[in-house]
């Protein structure tokens, strides 16, 4: 079964993806610690994401979601510890960055699309720089990325004619440019008037949908309830508690869990 996705274009549904998801993580952290000066963000964090997962990260602001994401895609150096990506360590000397940032998406809270250049040169201009892709391959492909995001008819236009919501579906479309094997999502509504969310979840959710592999840093309670395979409660740099959504949001084990997931719920 195929369902549409803005559109003429179709994905996988998440029951097709279930026969092909790799019994082995994709993504797995040992025993990371990050530490900026005196302040310890990251306290041994154990963690693992398989292929076609969507993990949830939840948490009070300041208990280090962004930081683990910024690990994770090599933007911050661990104190000590190893991440492991497709069965490579990483952070080991050597790695070669580049590389793994392109199989790495990430989307920030900020859009940081440049202004000067129109959307689909924001979109082409890692693929045709970094990946060496001609200008007509590179558009070919930016404009089913942006039908895929429901924006075919904003190819031409600066980011400054764009809603937040149409800014940040470019930011995902700019991501995916890349063919990455894991996107990263790091509170990516929390910039956005409460109209413009539900655009850019529908977009994670047909990516879901699709089988992408996604880490999600987010407070909207209801994608980690409903779309969420994992979830994790992370506060004061550690994990407190994890597993299914309907066992760690409806009976969280934690009282620092139950009060935080009560002021999320109210927000």
């Amino acid at each position: 079964m195929r369902v549409p996705l803005y559109g003429s274009c179709e994905v996988v549904t998440a029951a097709e993806t279930l026969s092909v998801a790799s019994a082995d993580p994709v993504v797995r952290l040992e025993a990371v610690h990050k530490s900026f000066g005196d302040n310890h963000v990251l306290r041994g964090i154990d963690l693992e994401v398989r292929a076609g997962e969507v993990l949830t990260i939840i948490g009070p602001s300041g208990s280090g979601k962004s930081t683990l994401l910024r690990c994770v895609n090599l933007l911050e150096p661990l104190q000590s510890g190893r991440i492991f990506f497709e069965g490579e360590e990483i952070t080991r000397r050597g790695t070669d960055l580049s590389s793994v940032r392109q199989r790495i998406g990430m989307v920030f809270q900020q859009f940081n699309l440049f202004p000067h250049l129109t959307v689909i040169d924001n979109i082409t201009l890692a693929a045709r720089r970094i990946r060496k892709q001609p200008r007509a391959a590179a558009e070919a492909r930016a404009h089913e990325l942006l039908a895929r995001v429901g924006l075919a008819e904003k190819a031409a236009q600066h980011p400054h004619q764009l809603s937040g919501g149409q800014q940040q579906r470019v930011a995902i479309a700019r991501a995916l440019m890349m063919e990455p094997h894991v996107m990263l999502f790091d509170e990516v509504t929390s910039a956005l008037d409460p109209e413009l969310i539900k655009e850019v979840l529908d977009v994670m959710r047909e990516l879901a949908a699709d089988g992408m592999t996604m880490v999600v840093v987010t407070h909207e309670m209801g994608f980690a309830r409903d779309v969420a395979d994992h979830v994790a409660f992370m506060d004061q740099g550690v994990i407190l508690e994890e597993g299914p959504p309907g066992q760690r949001l409806e009976r969280p084990r934690e009282e620092r869990t139950k009060r935080c997931l009560g002021l999320l719920l109210e927000h």
